[in-house]
């Protein structure tokens, strides 16, 4: 899957999130490591998502924008 982050520079190093997924945050010392970082919260984000679904009922539906 692909997911747009948002990267911004920091005192820190960077801060990245997926605007798609409220709550998904990250950062890194530098551009490589937070988006490495951006990708990990985005599976363990994902994996959440699926086991708080599991055996639910769910439907996919196409919205036309």
């Amino acid at each position: 899957m692909k997911y747009k982050v948002q990267l911004e520079r920091t005192e820190e190093g960077f801060a990245v999130w997926c605007p798609g997924l409220p709550g998904c945050w990250s950062q890194g010392a530098t551009e490589e490591e937070a988006l490495g970082n951006i990708r990990d919260a985005i599976e363990t984000y994902l994996a959440t998502v699926a086991d708080l679904t599991k055996n639910k009922v769910t439907r996919i539906v196409e919205v036309p924008v």
